[in-house]
């Protein structure tokens, strides 16, 4: 009996006491049972980390073909500004020239009015200068039998002009 006595044997004995005492008041049931409940729990995490990444999925689909429609709608906003600008350029450059077209017209209409006054003005003072003239030489030269004589021709024409 030697093995009674040695510390090993009642370490052993314990130890299955131990195990028993465990088994007889289902630990390891419970152990099982808190065990398949963290297995159950970390499931759930990985579905919801699965469902988490596949809308993380969606919306950076989403984002990236947002980013892809904007990119295209700020192209086609740069080529609708560079057709409205060529078109405000063309539309400006005809503007400006009917503006100079009719400020040449302008200009040169009031040139002609210009000269047709001037034209008039030198005929008037030339026509005053030539009654001027004619009146210096003809009361110079005029006698009063002569100034009655033209004055007589000249009723006598009138008459035969209003008949």
């Amino acid at each position: 009996m030697d093995i009674l006595a040695t510390p090993e044997f009642w370490v052993a004995v314990s130890f299955f006491l131990f195990l028993a005492l465990l088994f007889y008041f289902g630990v390891h049931k419970k152990i099982a049972t808190a065990l398949d409940a963290r297995a159950a729990a970390i499931a759930k995490e990985i579905e919801e980390a699965q469902s988490l990444r596949e809308e993380a999925e969606k919306v950076l689909a989403d984002y990236r073909r947002k980013q892809g429609d904007a990119a295209k709608e700020a192209d086609d906003i740069v080529a609708l500004a560079g057709k409205e600008a060529k078109a405000m350029a063309t539309e400006t450059s005809r503007a400006m020239k009917e503006q100079f077209e009719r400020r040449m017209k302008q200009a040169e209409d009031k040139i002609a009015r210009a000269e047709t006054e001037a034209l008039r003005d030198v005929r008037a003072a030339a026509a005053d200068a030539a009654v001027a003239a004619a009146q210096s030489v003809i009361a110079g030269k005029l006698t009063a039998k002569t100034a009655d004589k033209l004055i007589s021709q000249g009723i006598d024409t009138l008459k035969s002009k209003l008949n």
